[in-house]
């Protein structure tokens, strides 16, 4: 009888010990969620609580992020719509400069609100970030010499050349996946690229077409040009921020939606892409 009072006992004790855990669990779970929603609900609440936004970009990524030759001014297309967007939301922008590398950091540690700098949407980039709704759309293209193409006619080509740009950019990732020479900067500004090109100490840059027709125009010196024929990887842009931070998005999406309804958007594409609306979706046909 008192074996079986024992063992009663022990299974009594097992049930509640089980019952305990599966409690503590659930409790952990919706604590954690709970925990979360906090915390990206906290973070609109500290920039309004501070009346200000703070956004990282490169100020060196012309036309979307530079410093304007004469006033030295941080300005762009992307510059220009954050600070349209602080007048939505009645805040303060304050910008700080550093590469994407470094950008994509920042909104991690909390040391930044969002990102702007020609950051393109991409799956990978989604499972780790948050994005706004888009405001400029563009394909891939490749800076070469004009003598000779670099030596390149296809993207097949690419396997073996110096390719230059930033390490995490999509656009070094098409040149690996082609078997490119990586040849990687931090963050200078486009007539370092252009000119190592020109020079061949790098074969080509493969980059954002409007990005690069303007650069292009800007530095008519160098003996480079865009490829005639190599047309790829259509993409769209927009605002990064920390990952489910449902908060803050639907504020920049709110204010992005007024930007986009009464012209804004438009009017500042066309003042930085010489006449062309790069917030509308192309019609082409890519290779």
């Amino acid at each position: 009888m008192t074996k079986v009072r024992h063992l009663r006992h022990i299974t009594m004790f097992l049930t509640m010990l089980l019952a305990i855990l599966v409690l503590a669990a659930c409790g952990s779970s919706t604590g954690n969620d709970t925990n979360k929603e906090k915390e990206n609900s906290s973070v609109w609440d500290k920039i309004t609580e501070n009346g200000e936004i703070v956004v990282a970009t490169s100020g060196t990524l012309y036309p979307a992020s530079y410093h304007d030759s004469e006033s030295n001014e941080l300005t762009g297309y992307e510059v220009e719509i954050m600070k349209e967007l602080g007048k939505r939301l009645e805040l303060d922008v304050k910008f700080v400069e550093m590469g994407l590398d470094g950008m994509l950091t920042s909104l991690n540690s909390g040391q930044v609100d969002l990102a702007v700098n020609d950051i393109e949407i991409t799956e990978e980039r989604q499972e780790k970030f948050t994005f706004s709704e888009p405001y400029k759309y563009s394909y891939g293209t490749a800076i070469v010499r004009k003598s000779d193409h670099s030596g390149i006619e296809s993207l097949e080509d690419l396997k073996g050349k110096k390719a230059a740009g930033a390490a995490t950019s999509v656009y070094m990732q098409v040149g690996r996946d082609y078997g490119a020479e990586e040849v990687i900067y931090d963050n200078v500004t486009n007539d370092v690229y252009l000119r190592d090109v020109d020079l061949g100490r790098t074969d080509v840059i493969l980059n954002d077409y409007y990005l690069q027709k303007l650069a292009l125009a800007a530095f008519p010196e160098f003996e480079i040009m865009i490829h005639p024929t190599i047309k790829y990887h259509p993409n769209v842009q927009a605002i990064i921020m920390k990952k489910d931070n449902e908060a803050l998005l639907e504020q920049v999406n709110n204010a992005l939606a007024d930007l986009h309804a009464d012209g804004t958007i438009t009017e500042l594409s066309k003042q930085f892409f010489g006449g062309e609306d790069v917030s509308v979706e192309q019609d082409f046909d890519f290779e």
